[in-house]
């Protein structure tokens, strides 16, 4: 993701002279070809996260469309002051891009496990929340943000569902793309975690159970009526995200059905459950320990179609 992330930024970087990127001393490996080409479209400002997002909010306040680039936790809950009250309530064209979404950097520990930041972000007002879960859709997304007004959050991952674009399609922030049809169950995916979403619904199919897939690729805006549309059509929605299921993904697919009435047969969020991630190990690993792999969502995907809502439902 992050790869094709800084591919596209150059292109886009050599068509606008106004746009600007702004690390906090990292991405060198990738970097490297950016500042060299672009070097007066280029910043590090050290580790120093809150006073780069300081940086971005005067420039782009000044004309500027500006990028920054860090762990995800860095730019986002260590700068919170500074993108609640300099970025989003000035309305600057800030675009927050954060690499490790997850458990990207599982080996580093909770301190590196950015498993709060789609809650945080999306209750903060004017913020587009992006978390794209393929090559295509970062690339595509990458794009949009860059003309979007106003403070965008692009949330990267180590892990994706590789290329799932169709010939001829549009990428458009805040409709969700409807990877897979069924009406047996919906598997509701954001982010990296796609992939398990699709691993599973493959090996549901196997067992003769058919699972609608969504990528969920913004959060805010969020496509409502495509949820609706699953709720009615088909026996029950599992939100899945590398996230606590506390007002990411699952929060807010709850709480727009509710408050519109549009209730689904059984719903269940898989995420993030045990409160902060203290194990380390790689992405792949956490995953598993923590009941968010392809085995997690079938077998929570079967009792739902098998035991109905009963079954399924949850707290």
């Amino acid at each position: 993701m992050r790869d094709a992330f800084v591919a596209r930024l150059m292109r886009l970087a050599e068509a606008n002279p106004r746009l600007f990127l702004i690390t906090g001393d990292l991405g060198f490996g990738v970097l490297t070809r950016f500042e060299a080409a672009r070097s007066a479209q280029f910043l590090n400002a050290g580790v120093a996260e809150s006073n780069m997002t300081g940086l971005a909010t005067g420039l782009a306040l000044s004309g500027r469309v500006v990028f920054t680039y860090s762990i995800a936790n860095f730019p986002t809950l260590r700068c919170l002051e500074q993108l609640r009250n300099d970025a989003a309530y000035h309305e600057a064209n800030v675009k927050v891009v954060a690499i490790g979404g997850g458990f990207s950097y599982g080996a580093l520990g909770m301190s590196h496990h950015a498993t709060e930041d789609l809650a945080i972000l999306r209750a903060i007002p004017g913020i587009t929340v992006v978390a794209p879960g393929c090559i295509w859709e970062v690339e595509e997304a990458t794009e949009a943000i860059a003309t979007t007004p106003g403070v965008c959050y692009l949330r990267l991952d180590k892990s994706s569902a590789g290329r799932t674009d169709r010939p001829g399609e549009v990428f458009e922030l805040g409709n969700i793309r409807t990877l897979r049809e069924g009406t047996d169950v919906t598997l509701v995916a954001t982010g990296g975690i796609l992939g398990v979403a699709l691993a599973a619904a493959e090996s549901l199919a196997a067992e003769g159970i058919q699972a609608r897939v969504l990528s969920v690729h913004t959060l805010r805006p969020f496509d409502a009526e495509t949820v609706f549309r699953a709720c009615r059509e088909t026996g029950g929605l599992i939100t899945i995200e590398e996230h606590v299921v506390d007002g990411g993904l699952g929060g807010l697919v709850a709480e727009t059905c509710l408050e519109a009435g549009v209730v689904p047969q059984a719903f269940h969020r898989i995420g993030l459950r045990a409160g902060f991630s203290s194990i380390v190990g790689s992405q792949e690993y956490l995953r598993t320990r923590y009941g968010m792999d392809a085995e997690a969502v079938v077998t929570r995907a079967r009792a739902m179609v098998r035991y109905g809502a009963s079954a399924g439902a949850t707290q």
